[in-house]
């Protein structure tokens, strides 16, 4: 089956595989050839694959999404994506960085949001004290 792992920017990996383990928000699974349609978001994980040659291979994957088609190809669509072939590495270090990554754009969303909420405020207040009530 051929598994593809594509970021905006690049194509992380296209290779055969033999069978694809990936985490969403429901646990791990894994997909065989021949597995069924589907479709899924992914979690901030490892996605590790065999190889034809029964070698064992990783990438770690900042959120995406997962899709099988037609029981013979596995495509993953991430923000960003780092391939490497230590799983202790990529477990501790990478992913690490991600939910760190992931933490520190929750807080900036947080911050826009509070931004917007404050200035959507002070129009209200400056409309209310013109005095006249109307909007119109």
């Amino acid at each position: 089956m051929k598994l593809r792992i594509v970021t905006p920017l690049a194509v992380i990996i296209d290779e055969d595989a033999l069978a694809v383990r990936a985490e969403d928000a429901s646990g791990s699974f894994g997909v065989l050839p021949g597995h069924a349609d589907f479709l899924t978001s992914l979690a901030i994980s490892v996605v590790d694959w065999k190889r034809q040659d029964g070698s064992r291979h990783y990438c770690a994957v900042r959120r995406g999404m997962l899709s099988v088609s037609g029981g013979k190809e596995v495509a993953v669509a991430t923000r960003e994506a780092i391939a490497g072939d230590d799983l202790a590495t990529l477990d501790t270090t990478v992913l690490d960085r991600f939910r760190a990554d992931a933490e520190q754009e929750r807080g900036e969303r947080f911050e826009a949001i509070q931004l917007q909420l404050n200035a959507i405020r002070r129009i209200v207040s400056q409309l209310g004290s013109s005095g006249s009530g109307n909007f119109a």
